[in-house]
């Protein structure tokens, strides 16, 4: 696992770094009505890949507190949320 490296000025705020074996990356999350937009971005700042994405259960809270996991990258995506896991499949790119 690689440390956190300093955040690109052109990556949002609210990105999170999920450390990888010899790399990692930047997630936001986003949601837009119903859907959730996942962006995704190298250490150095360059978007990897972006996505609409639906979760796979309900009770999902954006508002609250929340960590990307592992198994995440562009077409799926976990997230751990009050001792949920919740997973984010990607329905378009």
């Amino acid at each position: 696992m690689i440390s956190i490296p300093k955040k690109p000025i052109n990556i949002p705020k609210n990105s999170q770094w999920l450390s990888g074996v010899g790399s990692g990356s930047w997630f936001t999350l986003l949601l837009e009505q119903d859907m959730f937009i996942v962006n995704r971005y190298c250490a150095e700042g360059t978007l990897e890949c972006s996505g609409y994405f639906k979760i796979n259960k309900k009770g999902f809270d954006i508002k609250k507190m929340y960590q990307f996991s592992y198994l995440s990258h562009c077409m799926l995506c976990t997230i751990l949320q009050d001792n949920k896991t919740y997973i984010l499949n990607c329905i378009e790119s």
